[in-house]
């Protein structure tokens, strides 16, 4: 158990240390265009994020399902296999890029058309996605090599990739939109640099710790790793989990859509104690990716010694760090949560909004934590059906707890809702594991 233990937090660590720079680039590209222009820019590169928040939330299974696929190609030892995932994974991002590139007019124009803002804000929305949009090669091509490497068991690549962006990112912004006359769109020049340094670092220590995935080599193997017979399981996978990005966005922009209608201090407030919830994930995130990486490899193992308890060892592990974490932070609101407010907000009316939802900010991190780790547990296993299954229920237990009870608490019913969700999740992932592991381990 100790040196499971040893393994968790060798993952998990880096992995932590590298999310918790993230809070800090929006915060400076906020500060930036604060400084140097009016609201409606403040306003236009807000939506832009959002813009590409949207987009690329639907991509996020580059990453997950690259990570458990070869998590257990690399607990079989086969590092051919693991070469030939990232290959095929390399290729789906490439695609990706054509076909977001290819609709990138259409996408802003329906977005903007839904989205209320003035034309100074739309404007300058406008002019940060068309910049930024060029950096998808970057961004997509990154998502693939972090869940790679985390696959390869290695999270302190994608913590040195990950910190390079975000302190690139604070500086060419700053530099580019301070110095130049690119003014406020200096960010979204900052954020291209920044993506394309990422992954110029990627590729070097992907040539240089993993000589064996070299550039010629991968190109000679195109053609057998693009087969159908050969890419249709890592189809399938990523098929489920774009359906599962698709569920959780009804949840994540349902919560606000649904806030707004409630008033300004309302929607004020649940954004902040969205951000807290967010908080807590960059911990929790790490300890799943700790579970992706050592579950898939674990399963990986089973062909040739029969390892199954380990998964169980380690799945059992997971949950205690997790919980830890989750206890840990459930105390830190519990007893200093109005002051974590009072970080993000000096308006004496949206504090004293807190109360009444200061025992949703407390139960939130131990119940999360569940679900988080389980997600990272079925990633390893390369559960894909039943990740996708279990964010269908969630979604649906979001919007019918909702419309369920909004008439009669009023705002507490988000919030009821959005606990519902997640113990949707937890339930089934917790009812279906049993059953997942036995057939993750028959079709090894």
């Amino acid at each position: 158990m100790r040196g499971t233990n040893r393994s968790i937090l060798q993952l998990a660590v880096p992995s932590i240390l590298a999310n918790i720079t993230i809070p800090l680039v929006g915060i400076v590209d906020t500060a930036i265009v604060g400084h140097l222009s009016s609201a409606s820019a403040i306003g236009g590169i807000a939506i832009g994020t959002m813009l590409f928040d949207l987009l690329y939330w639907n991509f996020g299974f580059l990453r997950v399902g690259t990570s458990g696929l070869t998590a257990q190609a690399y607990g079989r030892g086969d590092f051919s296999e693991c070469r030939k995932i990232l290959t095929q994974s390399l290729t789906v991002a490439i695609t990706a890029v054509a076909f977001i590139w290819a609709i990138q007019w259409l996408f802003v124009t329906a977005v903007l058309a839904v989205v209320p803002c003035s034309e100074e804000v739309a404007s300058v929305a406008r002019e940060y996605f068309f910049v930024r949009i060029w950096a998808a090669p970057a961004t997509l091509s990154l998502f693939t090599l972090k869940g790679w490497f985390i696959g390869m068991q290695d999270t302190k690549s994608p913590m040195a990739v990950d910190i390079l962006v975000n302190v690139v990112n604070m500086i060419a912004s700053y530099c580019l939109a301070v110095y130049t006359p690119l003014g406020v769109i200096g960010v979204a020049w900052g954020t291209l640099i920044a993506q394309y340094s990422g992954l110029l670092l990627a590729g070097v220590i992907l040539a240089v710790r993993y000589s064996e995935v070299s550039i010629c080599r991968t190109l000679t193997e195109w053609r057998d790793a693009m087969r159908w017979s050969e890419i249709k399981r890592m189809m399938a996978l990523n098929g489920n989990l774009f359906i599962r990005s698709l569920c959780f966005m009804v949840v994540y922009v349902g919560f606000t859509s649904i806030a707004s209608q409630y008033g300004d201090t309302e929607l004020a407030m649940s954004s902040i104690l969205m951000k807290l919830f967010m908080f807590f994930s960059y911990f929790i995130d790490g300890f799943a990716y700790a579970g992706e990486a050592l579950v898939g490899k674990s399963f990986g193992e089973i062909r040739s010694n029969g390892r199954k308890k380990n998964v169980t060892g380690i799945v059992h592990a997971l949950f205690d760090w997790s919980l830890l974490m989750g206890i840990i932070f459930s105390f830190v609101y519990a007893f200093f949560g109005y002051e974590c407010i009072e970080l993000m907000t000096s308006d004496p009316v949206v504090l004293n909004a807190f109360w009444p939802y200061r025992y949703w900010l407390v139960a939130m991190p131990i119940v999360s934590a569940l679900a988080f780790m389980w997600d990272g547990i079925y990633v390893g296993a390369t559960a894909g059906v039943q990740i996708r299954n279990a964010m269908i229920w969630a979604a649906v237990a979001f919007v019918v707890f909702y419309a369920a009870t909004y008439r009669f608490i009023g705002i507490q019913a988000l919030y009821a809702a959005y606990f519902a969700h997640l113990f949707a999740r937890v339930i089934y992932l917790t009812v279906k594991w049993r059953k997942t592991e036995s057939g993750a381990i028959k079709d090894l």
